[in-house]
């Protein structure tokens, strides 16, 4: 889809939330384009609550700016949020009201000017609720409950959604129904989600934020995700050779750093898996290896990372790049005051002979 000319539905510029000496979220900006679909992911005590949070004006920001459809959450938050519906991971519900008076109460709350009944009905209809709209919210079940929030994040037909664990606690037949959903509004609205499911974001997101320790450590296109890890490559080779030999060949190979022997053959061929190091291909080579001791190489596959894996690899590789980094800033910090303490040492030791030679002038002076 071509979004270069869209609107910028949510800009997020150099946000950061501190709370007290723990900093929440740390300098983060990006932008979300009118009809993206984009997944917030990152793990627990990452920052992505805390952001969200922010971006529905639930939370001030330390520093930093949040826009919505061009106004500013924090300078002007009442039309901001007019054009926000959001679903927090447990939905505000009231329980002793039915569906029919809740959606109603959420209706005023908001001043919407669409036909009310209509508007309603064709809610219900999209989240699949007409069946319990009489029913108190206290007798349905979660994953209804979880219908109803969805519902009342819809009213008014904001242009931006947020969804924060949208699927939590409905069945699978359910939770088919939200992700399409998800995939119908965003052909309208811009929705932001955030979940645990990996399989939901890569089956319902245009593009994929990943934050940790409150920093944005990838931002891609879903289909694009994994450039950005920096990982080894895997494959599944098939050689026709005697089994030992060959796995010995493969783990002593340079540019390999992980060879193993499955166990499915195929003929008189045995297959491995094998990971090369970053940044090399070691295709050419490992061919050219093999044909020297007549091995034929008879099938190579490329092993694709899922997104659990992408995940997983940033996350770790992200988290590794900043206690580099920390121990890098703390390094100098030691060595400047182990200097400044032996200058000051210095100091007052020279001040303290000095005084020594003054004193013993003075008293010859008085003798």
């Amino acid at each position: 889809m071509e979004r270069k000319l869209l609107k910028t539905m949510i800009k997020i510029d150099h946000l950061v939330k501190n709370y007290g000496s723990n900093c929440a979220v740390d300098d983060i900006s990006f932008e979300v384009k009118k009809g993206e679909i984009v997944g917030l992911l990152g793990p627990n005590g990452a920052g992505k609550s805390t952001t969200m949070n922010i971006l529905t004006g639930y939370l001030s920001a330390t520093s930093g700016s949040v826009s919505i459809a061009g106004f500013d959450v924090l300078d002007n938050p009442m039309e901001a949020k007019k054009h926000i519906g959001y679903l927090p991971e447990q939905p505000p519900l009231y329980l002793d009201m039915t569906v029919e008076e809740y959606l109603i109460f959420n209706y005023n709350l908001k001043n919407c000017k669409l036909d009310r009944d209509n508007h309603l009905e064709e809610i219900c209809e999209v989240v699949k609720i007409k069946d319990v709209y009489k029913r108190l919210i206290k007798n349905l079940s979660k994953g209804y409950r979880q219908r109803v929030g969805i519902a009342q994040a819809l009213i008014g037909s904001p242009e931006v959604i947020i969804f924060d664990e949208p699927t939590v606690g409905l069945d699978p037949k359910q939770i088919i129904e939200v992700r399409n959903l998800l995939r119908n509004l965003g052909k309208e609205h811009t929705v932001i989600l955030s979940t645990h499911i990996l399989q939901e974001v890569q089956a319902v997101c245009d593009r994929i934020v990943i934050i940790n320790k409150g920093r944005i450590v990838a931002d891609e296109l879903t289909e694009n995700i994994t450039r950005a890890v920096n990982q080894n490559r895997r494959f599944t080779v098939k050689i026709c050779g005697p089994q030992a030999e060959v796995l010995s060949l493969l783990r002593q190979k340079p540019g390999i750093v992980y060879a193993e022997v499955l166990a499915q053959r195929d003929g008189d061929a045995y297959c491995y898996n094998i990971e090369s190091e970053v940044g090399i291909d070691i295709r050419k080579s490992l061919f050219y290896s093999l044909a020297e001791k007549n091995w034929p190489l008879i099938g190579i596959e490329a092993l694709g990372m899922n997104l659990e894996d992408v995940f997983i690899a940033i996350v770790d590789q992200s988290t590794a790049s900043r206690a580099r980094y920390t121990r890098k800033e703390q390094s100098p910090s030691r060595e400047r005051s182990a200097e400044t303490e032996f200058a000051k040492n210095a100091t007052e030791s020279a001040a303290k002979k000095r005084g020594s030679d003054y004193s013993t002038l003075f008293d010859d002076d008085e003798s």
